[in-house]
């Protein structure tokens, strides 16, 4: 019954409502909006005419409403008053007739302010919008030490407007849709259009246009109903706040993301390696930038099995510890009552406790608790016989390994990976690890990101791609874009011209 009635008020507000007296469009519109009081509606007698005027008091800049009335108030009455006039004696952009009670909706919480003749059949409408927005700062998740700080704020203009200015190019498209029933936002795509494969940018503009919810939180919100799969740990489009990075991705044959109102946007499609790529690689020589990349494969594999490896070595595998060692293990955990996966679990859900707190605290106080209350509570454990010194190195240096990772998200991807990790290992050993690890990369190798396989260039493989990927080599050896993404156009330049070196005299 319910669905019923909400489905035939729908049909209604689609169909055209005028022409209408102004007493019968102003009790029309009360009964529409639930907080009417919000509702300005002005009557005025022009030329003999009824006209109504009428916005939402806080969605229309105060600004905007003198150049708006002035004409209207006083006009020419020599001329006769029809909505041509108006249209051409207003000094502002070129307004837009609705004749729907959906469509009129929809532009007074847009901020659009409108003006209805009397018995005419539509009304026009201009854009008065107030919008609150902060000037473009620094980079909060993303941080670098070269390479441009500026980041995306709340405002779309302003970050398609940073985009453009990246990318100096006709080729680039930004294509937009509202996603919404209930609070409508704008989103864009960008991509080269004699870059991106077609197929990729059919693929996300569909699962946009099929996107059926009542509204979207923001970009990460948006990101999570257009991934392949919504049940899975780890993330298919890489996010990001920099612009210079969402550019760069752009410029390779990838497909940017924008939603009105939020600070960040995601590219696509991706793979795991894409998480831990940074543009600080490409302001470095390429020995030092592949050098970090390298870097940060390991570091991805020592934080997630450095842990494991000790809880399955310390309860059962002890003939892979060094006798010197095995011996300070012993002394160390000598004065300790619970067994290895305990006291890792219990360190690990310490630190993960000690993060969140530092993150949720304000900036200064954050820093103070991540490394006071480290070093407090982790000399009090030991004190305390909870947990061994040797296990404290071991979970500090797999945190340290994680904060590695550029994206925030895929870090924390990392991190939650660990517990079954350790929870097997504490019951099987090594061979849990194995079993693991084994059951990780049979997943990985089934997941996909827009449709393309999530580890490539490694499966399918694909050598042509691993310097682009693994390490880094000098710009003028990397004129072809990654084979991995199918971009149409695979040549960015000519090989033979760039290593080609010429004095000024030549």
């Amino acid at each position: 019954m319910w669905n019923r009635r909400k489905r035939s008020q729908s049909d209604q507000s689609d169909e055209v409502i005028f022409p209408l007296k102004i007493d019968e469009l102003k009790n029309l519109l009360v009964e529409t909006f639930v907080n009417s009081s919000s509702l300005n509606f002005t009557k005025y007698k022009i030329n003999n005419k009824n006209v109504a005027v009428f916005f939402i008091d806080y969605q229309v800049e105060g600004a905007k409403l003198g150049p708006f009335l002035e004409p209207l108030l006083e006009f020419d009455s020599d001329k006769e008053f029809t909505y041509q006039t108006l249209l051409n004696g207003l000094p502002l952009s070129t307004g837009s007739t609705s004749n729907t009670l959906k469509d009129i909706q929809k532009k007074l919480i847009s901020g659009e302010a409108f003006i209805y003749i009397e018995k005419e059949k539509q009304a026009i409408s201009y854009p008065l919008t107030i919008k609150e927005t902060r000037s473009p700062g620094k980079a909060e998740t993303e941080s670098l030490v070269l390479g441009p700080k500026i980041a995306f704020t709340e405002s779309i203009l302003k970050n398609m407007n940073i985009i453009r200015w990246q990318i100096n190019s006709t080729d680039l498209v930004f294509e937009e849709f509202t996603v919404g029933k209930q609070a409508p936002r704008e989103v864009r795509i960008a991509y080269m259009k004699s870059v991106a494969n077609e197929d990729d940018v059919n693929t996300i503009r569909q699962r946009i246009k099929e996107l059926d919810v009542d509204q979207i939180e923001g970009t990460i919100v948006l990101k999570q109903y257009l991934e392949d799969s919504q049940t899975n740990l780890f993330p298919q489009f890489d996010e990001t706040e920099l612009p210079d990075r969402f550019a760069y991705n752009v410029t390779r044959g990838k497909i940017g993301v924008l939603v009105d109102g939020s600070p960040t946007s995601f590219i696509a499609p991706a793979t795991l390696f894409s998480f831990l790529e940074s543009t600080e690689d490409l302001y470095m020589r390429w020995q030092a930038g592949s050098f970090l990349r390298i870097l940060r494969f390991l570091a991805m594999f020592f934080s997630i099995l450095v842990t494991p490896t000790y809880v399955a070595a310390a309860t059962y595998q002890y003939a892979i510890i060094p006798s010197q060692l095995l011996v300070s293990i012993g002394q160390s955990r000598a004065a300790v009552p619970f067994p290895p996966i305990f006291e890792a679990l219990l360190l690990e859900f310490l630190l993960e406790l000690l993060r969140e707190a530092g993150a949720r605290l304000p900036t200064k106080v954050g820093q103070t608790m991540g490394i006071v209350g480290g070093i407090v509570i982790g000399q009090a454990a030991v004190e305390a016989g909870l947990t061994s010194n040797i296990l404290i190195i071991v979970v500090a240096m797999s945190a340290l390994s994680s904060f590695t990772t550029p994206s925030y998200l895929f870090g924390t991807t990392i991190r939650l990976i660990r517990f079954p990790l350790i929870i097997l290992a504490g019951f099987l050993g090594l061979a849990g690890i194995v079993f693991g690890v084994s059951f990780l990369l049979i997943h990985l190798l089934r997941l996909t990101s827009l449709g393309r396989p999530y580890l490539v260039p490694i499966y399918p493989l694909r050598l042509a791609d691993f310097n682009k990927v693994f390490f880094r080599t000098p710009f003028s050896y990397e004129s072809k874009r990654a084979k991995s993404y199918r971009p149409k156009d695979l040549i960015r330049f000519n090989k033979k011209d760039a290593k080609q070196k010429r004095d000024i005299d030549e």
